[in-house]
């Protein structure tokens, strides 16, 4: 065997995440999987974790995405998207404890100018816990509604007491995959 052929097959035996996701994030999804979104403005709380569980509550924050139309945000785990949100909505996952790779992405591209429409975060979770991501939706305009800056998506933890506010007049969201 060549060299370069051998180097070839050791670095994408170290990287198969990357092979298998496009989007780069070990936490993201399929692609070519979109999601329908509805949100129900009556709920403004998650549930306690279940027994032996731990509860993730992700969050989009559209406060400084200064132009129309939002994004909808789908958000993985491990590999798998669980759900999506739009326009200040959340909604919240069961997970077992142990290390978890998190993804947040616009499901379909923001038509601006070339955008970061792609965030990850890791951390492990403890059975008994509730943990809180906010997606925030950033798009900076000038007074005349022109986009200033690449538009991006940044995915960090949230301290339970703002995740609180936040969820006090942000609406749940019911996602499900588009058919």
């Amino acid at each position: 065997m060549s060299t370069s052929l051998i180097l070839l097959l050791v670095a994408s035996s170290l990287f198969p995440a990357t092979q298998a996701n496009p989007l780069g994030a070990p936490g993201c999804g399929p692609t070519n999987i979109e999601f329908d979104v509805k949100t129900n403005g009556k709920q403004h709380t998650a549930p306690g974790p279940e027994a032996g569980k731990a509860l993730i509550v992700f969050l989009q924050d559209d406060v400084k995405f200064g132009t129309r139309p939002r994004p909808t945000t789908r958000f993985g785990i491990d590999g798998t998207w669980v759900g999506a949100t739009h326009a200040n909505s959340f909604f919240y996952v069961s997970v077992d404890p142990g290390e978890r790779h998190l993804c947040a992405n616009w499901q379909s591209p923001v038509r601006l100018i070339p955008t970061r429409p792609t965030a990850a975060a890791h951390f492990t979770a403890e059975a008994g816990k509730t943990y809180y991501y906010r997606a925030k939706d950033i798009a900076y305009t000038d007074r005349n509604g022109a986009v200033i800056g690449e538009p991006e998506v940044k995915l960090e933890p949230l301290d339970e007491d703002e995740a609180k506010v936040l969820m006090s007049s942000f609406a749940l969201s019911e996602s499900h995959p588009k058919k």
